[in-house]
């Protein structure tokens, strides 16, 4: 769709982020820069050829892609496309993946028969759909994948140089200080690049510094003479991002971090299991950010202690990832604290193994014809080559006991599953989806256990829902030994409401990117950026805070 007042037949100007290596802060740069830019006026796209993640969001029309992308196409303020992320790639198991083209999956391949037989295909793909950005934005800010100097990996490059050849874009490469050895990454990884890929990368960036910066300055002004490149800044370690996490990497780190099992003394302790192919994580993030709650990833039963709730999450390969669980013991530790009364929720494939089997006739995610599940909900899921892919409404049933507060809430989400999962007669639906990608519908979802302490459903972004997210961990609070409706660091009201105490998760979410935008401007030199990716008007003036205003052109001098 071409925006009006746009010439047509003008591509927009590209500005490409690459990292040393994976996590160096790539995805929330580009999230930053989208805002940054657009705020001052001009319409931002994201883009990355091809991404490798678990995590992964529907668009408006019913098309997967990357977390990632999803984010920094919000914080650019236009709905996410497919275009964006023309390429994700979905690890299934040991040496597979899920290839999704456009937002639609294409098959699971190995890498090699990847690399040989489909890659060679995606090459016009990616192209067409960049050129599609580029025809109805002002600035399209490109990301590269892991680092650009994995010399094994060079032939089969769509995402890094080859991508920022497609698009004539200037290549800022971005090395993490927080990982140490940042002057090595940086200068190796352009030691490493041909001729011809070393002279498209146009600056430096620093990421995750902690510290003082006259400490670093000395090494700055050898990073200069030694690569005869700008160091365009040094961007510092920002705590307290309401942000989602691309990748497991992120979640690995967080894992460690959590702590021992146990109820914390003033907070809610939710556990939540680490399957080895875990998918759509993010969906914890909200009660992660919630004051008095304490989300742990744990992967062994020993680790489960008696949390206050246990939450089994998406699957990329459900299947493998039950019999993993019953494998560890983890299984059978989540069925004993759901008979002594502990609350347990199943999301997406976390649902399918909280019913009764699991059967895959036709070997879609597993070499096993059936399995059976936990039994904790009177549900059987059978999967299908098909792949379900929609935004959803729906409104809660509600019920008994934690979800008797939740009955009529309408929430928001969407869904990505294979397979189909039916209630037995008398199992009650957790809600009813009213809206899936734009149309009305009037269909059940998920279950629920007698009791209410024990649901699943397919809706990704549950907890995302401010209100339904309040009514949930209230009725936890109340369920715990001398229970009340909170604690003093209980979990706070969704913005707007009475007795109002932190805004929304979305309010917190735009805060976020704001503040993101802000530690870019004051820390980077943006002028320089906006001179690299060729925009006109590149004075500071105009690339400051405030409202984001649409400019029908582009600034000028």
């Amino acid at each position: 769709m071409v925006r009006d007042g746009r010439d047509p037949g003008r591509l927009a100007a590209t500005l490409m982020v690459q990292g040393t290596a994976s996590h160096a802060g790539k995805s929330l740069l580009v999230a930053g820069l989208c805002r940054l830019f657009s705020q001052a006026g001009w319409r931002v796209a994201p883009f990355k050829a091809q991404n490798m993640a678990l995590n992964s969001f529907v668009t408006p029309d019913g098309g997967e892609i990357g977390r990632a992308q999803a984010l920094q196409a919000q914080a650019a303020g236009v709905p996410p496309a497919v275009e964006m992320n023309p390429v994700l790639l979905k690890p299934s198991g040991e040496m597979m993946a899920q290839v999704v083209v456009l937002g639609r999956p294409i098959g699971h391949f190995s890498a090699g028969a990847y690399r040989r037989e489909v890659l060679p295909a995606l090459r016009p793909v990616v192209r067409d759909a960049l050129d599609r950005l580029r025809r109805s934005h002002d600035l399209v800010i490109l990301e590269g994948a892991g680092s650009p100097a994995e010399v094994n990996l060079r032939d089969g490059d769509i995402v890094n140089m080859w991508a920022a050849a497609q698009a004539d874009a200037p290549v800022v490469l971005v090395g993490d200080i927080d990982r140490g050895g940042v002057f090595a990454s940086l200068v190796g990884t352009l030691e490493l690049l041909r001729p011809d890929e070393r002279r498209r990368v146009a600056g430096l960036v620093i990421n995750k510094f902690r510290g003082d910066l006259a400490l670093l300055e000395p090494g700055l002004e050898w990073l200069r003479a030694r690569t005869g490149l700008p160091v365009l800044g040094v961007l510092p370690y920002l705590q307290g991002l309401v942000l989602e996490e691309e990748d497991s990497v992120a979640l690995e780190a967080s894992s460690a971090a959590s702590g021992a099992a146990g109820t914390p003394a003033a907070g809610l302790d939710v556990a939540a299991v680490q399957f080895p192919r875990v998918s759509n994580f993010s969906d914890l993030d909200a009660l992660a950010a919630e004051p008095g709650v304490r989300v742990r990833w744990v992967s062994r039963p020993e680790a489960l202690g008696t949390p206050d709730a246990v939450i089994l999450p998406g699957s990329k390969n459900t299947v493998e990832d039950l019999l993993a669980l019953v494998e560890s013991g983890l299984a059978r530790a989540v069925r004993r604290l759901a008979e002594a009364g502990t609350p347990v929720v199943g999301l997406c494939g976390g649902y399918q193994m909280l019913g009764r089997e699991l059967r895959d006739p036709d070997h879609v995610e597993s070499a096993w014809d059936r399995v059976d599940g936990l039994g904790l909900l009177e549900v059987a899921t059978v999967f299908a080559g098909s792949k379900t892919t929609h935004q959803v409404r729906a409104v809660v049933r509600g019920g008994e006991g934690l979800l008797a507060g939740a009955g009529g809430l309408e929430v928001e989400g969407y869904e990505i599953h294979m397979g189909r999962t039916s209630r037995e007669a008398g199992t009650p639906a957790f809600a009813t989806v009213t809206r899936r990608s734009g149309l009305p519908v009037a269909e059940p979802d998920g279950a629920v256990a007698p009791g209410g302490r024990v649901f699943g459903t397919y809706v990704h972004g549950l907890f995302d829902n401010d209100r339904f997210r309040r009514a949930w961990l209230e009725a936890l609070w109340r369920a715990r030994p001398g229970g009340m409706a909170r604690s003093p660091g209980g979990p706070p009201q969704a913005d707007g409401e009475d007795g109002a105490t932190l805004p929304g998760l979305a309010a917190r979410r735009e805060a976020s990117l704001d503040r993101l935008a802000e530690a870019i401007r004051r820390h980077l030199d943006v002028a320089a950026l906006a001179r690299l990716a060729g925009l006109p008007g590149t004075h500071r003036r105009w690339v400051r805070p405030g409202r984001r205003q649409r400019k029908e052109h582009p600034p000028s001098e």
